[in-house]
């Protein structure tokens, strides 16, 4: 998986410092696209098991940014995603949480808190919401992204 890099770039950009001055210098210097290769992608995270409500609230925060923005393939990402509450907790009570992106559009970025600062420019806002999403992350857990080659819907 070729931006599977991205993914942990991501994860890294949750313990810098938050909203120092030049924060968005330095996020925008530091990440990466989050993009996928392939049909499919699969994508889990553990969230804190007291903040699951803040991070379903944040991936909807996500859906109303995809779908007002003026990209036509935010719009298209937001019809190919959804996310998967885990019905058991991890050992340490985290609670998974599974993208599930099909189709997956090619070369959009996927970048969770990118896709919230375009659809949100006001600072106060933003810091808001990386406060919120910081707050509710626990781990990265993996991702894979390939074609589907059997259907098991289809004869």
């Amino acid at each position: 998986m070729r931006r599977l890099s991205g993914l942990l770039v991501a994860g890294a950009l949750m313990l810098l410092p938050a909203f120092s001055q030049g924060h968005r210098a330095v996020y925008a210097q530091a990440a990466q696209a989050l993009t996928f290769d392939g049909d499919t992608a699969l994508w889990s995270v553990s969230i804190k098991p007291d903040k699951t409500a803040d991070f379903e609230q944040i991936m909807t925060r996500v859906r109303d940014a995809l779908m007002k923005s003026d990209k036509p393939e935010r719009k298209q990402q937001a019809a190919g995603w959804r996310v998967v509450k885990g019905a058991m907790p991890l050992k340490d009570g985290s609670v998974v949480y599974t993208h599930v992106i099909h189709p997956v559009v090619k070369g959009a970025d996927y970048t969770i808190m990118a896709i919230l600062y375009e659809g949100n420019p006001d600072p106060m806002e933003q810091r808001n919401l990386y406060e919120l999403y910081r707050g509710a992350f626990n781990a990265n857990l993996g991702a894979s992204a390939g074609s589907i080659v059997v259907d098991l819907s289809k004869q």
